[in-house]
């Protein structure tokens, strides 16, 4: 790499260096040729060949300079009589590095210069006007254009180049980007099904657990439920570990599994279970699309996942309601809150105040002060995992969700358009 880095840095100047040896020989040359001058070449003739062609070796950093010194030293060579050596070739070379580095007005203007200088000059001098304009300037126009043509047309090539490496860096760029937020936004979606998920499941699980080791000597029955209800939803919580760990490893996009409102008798089970009323309602006039539907799903597990595990109260209502273009989930805790302090008589919390497994919202939430209409405030109560993450899923599809005290409990309203915003 240090070998390439240092070949890309001497490259230039060898180009200049040649070219520079181009120039001085081409003109030695052609003064060689003694054609015309008051006296023949000598060494200073033949020093400022060498000189012209020196001038390459600076022209990537004085473009403008180079072709001032070489547009003057042409003067000056014809000045002190010596042979002809036309036009264009001594200062071509200079006409195109100052096009080549972007400076067209200053070579267009030192090439009218040149020719006008030189014109009037040898019509001055009493030469034939035929030969000098009708046969000598055509040549030296044309070779002056095409030197200036050349210089202009490399710079815009490489200014392409640059171009098209910029489009392509930021066009890389902004793909890493997109991946980046597609694999961020993958993670996330991820993260809310085990958290809602497991979530549900390890809460039903504690909660059965205590039924079960209350119930054994006394009622087997209920104890042999309770056992059974716990082996049946570690089952259901391994299937959906496992279709996650697939998810993950999969090099593809397995499809995922489709959860949708039929499904709440899941839900609902686990909260009867616990000893609630549940009032279940799902009133949908059309087929809903599958991403809103799985996240009403999500949202109606969550809310009574927090019900069951912190609510005092005994009974819950479940609501999913079409309105037009927008489904309405609605899941109320209709009993009463706990009092300030105290815990919750349902649900195993964990102690010294740390989250729950899953991250739903701490117990024992305070109340709120009551408002001038006799109705607690509906804020936000918690902030945890699992209200953030009903949120999300709301938000991510356009829609909205609130979550807060009610008068006698607690209610989490969530509302998703059925169509794309356009």
């Amino acid at each position: 790499m240090a070998g390439q880095s240092t070949q890309r840095r001497v490259r230039p100047w060898v180009t200049d260096a040649l070219l520079g040896a181009g120039v001085a020989g081409t003109v030695s040359v052609v003064i060689t040729a003694n054609e015309g001058g008051r006296h023949g070449p000598d060494q200073l003739a033949y020093l400022w060949a060498v000189g012209l062609g020196a001038l390459m070796l600076v022209r990537r950093r004085y473009p403008v300079l180079v072709l001032a010194v070489s547009v003057l030293g042409l003067f000056a060579y014809y000045a002190a009589g010596y042979p002809a050596i036309g036009l264009a070739v001594p200062v071509a070379a200079a006409l195109f590095s100052a096009a080549e580095h972007g400076r067209i007005a200053a070579s267009i203007v030192a090439a009218v210069l040149v020719v006008v200088v030189s014109v009037v000059f040898r019509l001055a001098e009493g030469q034939d006007f035929s030969f000098v304009v009708g046969y000598e300037l055509a040549g030296h126009v044309l070779l002056m254009g095409a030197a200036i043509a050349l210089g202009d047309s490399l710079r815009s090539r490489r200014a392409a180049q640059a171009d098209a490496r910029r489009i392509a860096e930021l066009t890389e760029a902004r793909y890493r980007q997109e991946a980046q937020a597609r694999l961020r936004d993958e993670r996330m979606a991820i993260a809310r099904d085990l958290h809602d998920s497991l979530g549900h499941t390890t809460s039903v699980i504690a909660l059965h657990a205590d039924v079960a080791r209350e119930a054994l000597g006394r009622d087997e029955t209920a104890a042999r439920s309770a056992l059974e209800l716990i082996r049946s939803t570690a089952r259901h919580s391994m299937d959906d570990l496992r279709r996650t760990v697939t998810l993950l490893r999969s090099p593809g996009d397995p499809p995922r599994t489709v959860v949708s409102l039929a499904n709440l008798d899941a839900v609902t089970r686990a909260a009867s279970a616990a000893g609630f009323d549940v009032d279940v309602r799902v009133a949908v006039d059309t087929p809903l699309p599958a991403p809103v539907e799985a996240a009403a799903f999500r949202i109606a597990q969550e809310a009574v996942t927090n019900v069951v595990r912190h609510s005092a109260g005994s009974r819950v209502q479940i609501r999913a309601e079409q309105h037009g273009d927008q489904l309405t989930v609605t899941v109320t805790d209709t009993g009463s809150d706990p009092a300030p302090g105290t815990e919750p008589t349902r649900g195993a919390e964990p102690t010294g105040g740390a989250e729950p497994t899953g991250g739903a919202e701490p117990a024992g939430a305070p109340t709120y002060p009551e408002t001038a209409n006799g109705r607690f405030e509906p804020t936000v109560a918690r902030t945890g995992h699992g209200i953030a993450g009903m949120r999300e899923r709301a938000e991510s599809l356009g829609g909205t969700l609130t979550a807060g005290h009610r008068h006698t409990g607690f209610e989490v309203r969530a509302v998703l358009p059925l169509r794309e915003p356009t």
